[in-house]
């Protein structure tokens, strides 16, 4: 029986139950496990006390650091390849590209956040602007007083309110928010972009047999957004599709994850 280990969640608990009845369906015994954080998430894979992990991207980066040995990568969702972090500011701000920044005050997400806290952050320096020294101000989540709201959500009410004069999220949460109605067309405007990169995946050890790493991304890939079933989990993860998994996309959070946020 092969065990998934996942980050407690109301989100995951609907989506391992689904996750579970679908691979029965597909004649693939599994069983489920939740961890407090991705630390003990990471300790669970790499012990093996599971075969499979449900990882955000650092945790991910992380695995693939602690067993100095490539992942299989089963599975991702459709919305984990070419993920994008993206800088924004009001509609009205004479903000138009990076260089603007200076002397400008940014908020970032938490700086456990890969897309709205690590990766803005290497992005700014790797543009060659020097948070401490170049901009007027910036705070990730944790500098922050505790709000009520996601990391991104805060983020995008600061810049809104005028606290900040940008802020990074990724494209998803700004997209979403305006498709749910949250966020009101034309009164925030993106001036930067970032390359594509991978985000979350379903993580494999490498030496799982071949057959059967296949047959586990078949399951996945059966899952359908027009099934009862399908709809449920895919919605509880926000996407369309289960893909096929990919072992690039994270270099930049890797190298990210390298150098020290001061």
């Amino acid at each position: 029986m092969l065990r998934l280990g996942g980050t407690a969640s109301p989100g995951h608990i609907t989506v391992f139950r689904g996750l579970k009845t679908h691979f029965q369906q597909q004649g693939i015994a599994l069983d489920w496990v939740l961890y407090a954080d991705y630390d003990a998430l990471v300790e669970a894979f790499a012990t093996r006390e599971i075969d499979l992990a449900w990882n955000g991207p650092i945790s991910y980066v992380h695995i693939k650091q602690r067993l100095h040995d490539p992942c299989r990568v089963v599975a991702m969702r459709d919305v984990d390849v070419n993920f994008r972090t993206q800088l924004f500011t009001r509609r009205d701000s004479s903000i138009t590209t990076l260089d603007d920044l200076k002397g400008k005050r940014v908020a970032l997400g938490s700086r456990g956040s890969a897309q709205a806290g690590l990766l803005p952050y290497y992005f700014l320096k790797q543009h060659g602007l020097d948070p401490q020294r170049d901009l007027a101000a910036y705070t990730f989540a944790e500098d922050r007083e505790p709000s009520p709201l996601s990391d991104e959500r805060a983020v995008v009410e600061l810049v809104l309110k005028g606290a900040y004069d940008a802020g990074a999220v990724s494209q998803r949460t700004l997209e979403g928010l305006t498709e749910h109605g949250q966020l009101m067309p034309d009164t925030l405007r993106v001036f930067w972009s970032s390359p594509g990169y991978s985000h979350c995946c379903f993580t494999a050890h490498r030496d799982l047999d071949a057959g059967v790493a296949q047959q586990i991304t078949d399951a996945f890939l059966a899952m359908h957004y027009t099934d009862r079933l399908g709809k449920e989990v895919l919605d509880a993860e926000g996407c369309q599709a289960f893909v096929p998994g990919i072992t690039t996309g994270w270099e930049a959070l890797e190298r990210a994850l390298s150098e020290p946020i001061r």
